[in-house]
């Protein structure tokens, strides 16, 4: 067998004994480093050199510090094949991120990095964002649900290998519109062209303005799914941005998903972004129970649809 795979709780002796293990998943093992101190994820980590095949690793929820990170830093070195590395749901290792990413230029063939859910600080991301530049075969990078990301949108992304940058995240990330403007001249500029999923969910502290310079800056042809619901608690009236959104559909033809959860519309709007979804086969999730079921609503003809469309 060529490939082993590994998602249990696990010793570092065993992991040595297993030269050809290349997926590592102790996620959700809170007590993990709990024995940092008496030598336990120390001498996981350690034997992590051992595993030269490992491609995968993954220690989501396991309680991570600054100072595991100082441990797992060190072996991340003598693992250069790793191409995913999933740190995401450790809210303790909340400012001690630059203790990591001294060590992650050596990953150079890291595609996928998770950190999600981290309460990273300003300071955490300004260490990434240091180190960016040189992990040149990232393909996702998901720092969703920290809300110290709306402040630096414009750097991180800049400082991604953006020709080849796939998935990116930035749903509950506390951005603004001051945020969007910036994501919006990055997106100008052409660098997010090659990206396929781009979720803004949950990020309520957007303005109609930001919506609209978004859309309306282009460059983001190869976008295939798009999130930008509401928090299940909240909605909001669409039609201020709507508009720059039907303008910039032609540009997008590989779309294939488009969430708008909790975002209201009259009914002329929701037919014509429907009709217009329809003709590509557009998934669009929006919530039914927001929707103008008036007479008037029902009146709407065809004709009268395809003429309010915007040219492609």
């Amino acid at each position: 067998m060529d490939e082993v795979f590994l998602f249990i709780n696990l010793s570092g002796g065993m992991v040595a004994a297993l030269p050809r293990l290349c997926v590592l998943d102790v996620s959700c093992n809170a007590q993990l480093t709990q024995e940092v101190d008496t030598g336990g994820f120390r001498e996981l980590v350690s034997s992590l050199s051992h595993a030269t095949s490992l491609t995968t690793l993954r220690l989501q929820a396991c309680g991570l510090t600054p100072d595991s990170l100082d441990a797992l830093g060190g072996s991340l070195r003598c693992l250069p094949s790793v191409g995913e590395l999933d740190l995401s749901c450790n809210k303790l290792l909340a400012g001690g991120l630059s203790r990591l990413t001294f060590h992650l230029a050596h990953v150079t063939h890291l595609e996928r990095l998770d950190l999600h859910l981290c309460c990273l600080t300003r300071d955490d991301l300004e260490a990434l964002i240091q180190v960016l530049p040189s992990l040149t075969a990232l393909t996702e990078l998901d720092v969703s649900s920290n809300k110290e990301v709306g402040g630096v949108v414009h750097s991180l992304v800049s400082a991604l290998p953006v020709t080849q940058m796939r998935r990116l995240p930035f749903n509950s990330c506390y951005l603004s519109n001051e945020s969007f403007t910036a994501l919006a001249a990055v997106c100008r500029r052409g660098c997010l062209s090659s990206l396929r999923a781009l979720d803004l969910s949950y990020n309520s502290l957007v303005g109609d303005n930001g919506w609209c310079s978004l859309f309306a800056a282009g460059g983001l042809g190869s976008l295939e799914d798009v999130d930008v619901s509401l928090r299940p608690s909240t909605s909001a009236p669409c039609s201020a941005w709507l508009p720059a959104l039907l303008r910039a559909l032609p540009q997008m033809p590989a779309l294939a998903r488009l969430a708008m959860q909790r975002w209201t519309a009259d009914c002329q709007e929701r037919e014509q972004l429907r009709y217009c979804l329809k003709k590509r086969s557009v998934l669009l999730e929006w919530d039914p129970d927001l929707q103008d079921t008036s007479s008037a609503c029902k009146g709407n003809s065809q004709e009268s649809l395809e003429e309010s469309q915007p040219e492609e």
